[in-house]
Order: C-alpha cells, then structure tokens, then sequence
C-alpha cells in the first residue's frame, strides 16, 4: 500500500534562478553556511528567496553534539579573507539583513569571539 505524506511535510526540491545564483556565490566566495554545513532542510527555501546564514571559522566544529549534522573534528587555519568574502556576498545578495553565526572553536583562546567583529566590520 503507498504512503502518503500530508503537504506541509513535504518539501519542494531546490530550484529557480535565486537558488542558483545563491549557490553559485557561495562556492565563487568559498563561504560556508549553515544551510549547507548544518544539512538543514529548509535550504531550499532560503536560498531561492535570496539569502543565507553565513557560517565563519571554517566548516568543521570543535565539538561534537550528537544533534548537529556540521562536521566534527580538527578545523582549519583561521581565514583572513572570509570576512571580506562575506561582506562580498551580502553586497552582490542586496540584503539589507546579514545573518552570521559559526562552528565552536575550543581551540583558539577565546573561541574564536574576537573574530567576529571583521565581518560585522567588514558589512
């Protein structure tokens, strides 16, 4: 017998010029977002209105939570130019909102807190 799945569950597969041109920037600008690093389901949707969560410090967390799907283990050298590359990014995106979070870094001295403030600078 198939099964059927009521509509609000169902999630429309990512498509339109908005969503390619969103991915086509992140990886131009070599950025990382929770939507593709957290595997969230609503990707999709952000991406084809236009916008993104930035994700700095890299992709990889110092933790690991069993919850998050944002991969574990040793990050890579802080990158000077991501700030810059995000504040690209909300420009050619023409938002007027940036939201900009990051993987946990237990292994800079203050959890990489300080790091913040190049792309809120750079916005």
């Amino acid at each position: 017998m198939p099964r059927y799945h009521p509509s609000w569950l169902k999630v429309k597969l990512p498509t339109g010029e908005k969503f390619r041109q969103v991915n086509a920037l992140i990886k131009k600008y070599n950025l990382h977002t929770v939507c593709q690093s957290a595997l969230c389901p609503n990707k999709g949707e952000c991406f084809s209105r236009g916008v993104a969560t930035f994700m700095i410090l890299g992709d990889v967390c110092t933790r690991r939570c069993r919850f998050c799907s944002v991969s574990k283990g040793s990050p890579s050298p802080i990158d000077e130019g991501e700030a810059h590359r995000v504040a690209q990014a909300v420009s050619k995106l023409g938002l007027r909102h940036a939201v900009v979070t990051s993987v946990t870094r237990d292994d800079l001295p203050d959890g990489g807190a300080s790091l913040f403030a190049a792309p809120i600078a750079a916005l």
